[in-house]
């Protein structure tokens, strides 16, 4: 099984969550990209994620500003 990659951005506020729908637009363009989704909770309204699937290591990301980020290597699915 080859290795997967997850990469986690967070963004605060509107124009966070109109950044992060901006990058999540340009992702499947880049290599080993598997699938993404905008994310938002209802206990959390003002923060907005995008969860990114990656084959291999994830690559630079173009990360709009203000944006924090985390890549987590996938132990095991089911």
């Amino acid at each position: 099984m080859s290795v997967q990659q997850v990469h986690y951005a967070e963004a605060k506020g509107e124009e966070g969550a109109r950044n992060l729908r901006a990058f999540l637009q340009a992702l499947p363009d880049l290599p080993g990209f598997l699938g993404a989704e905008l994310l938002s909770s209802p206990a959390q309204p003002e923060l907005t994620l995008v969860a990114s699937r990656w084959a291999g290591e994830v690559p630079p990301l173009p990360l709009p500003t203000d944006v924090r980020a985390w890549v987590f290597v996938v132990l095991e699915t089911r």
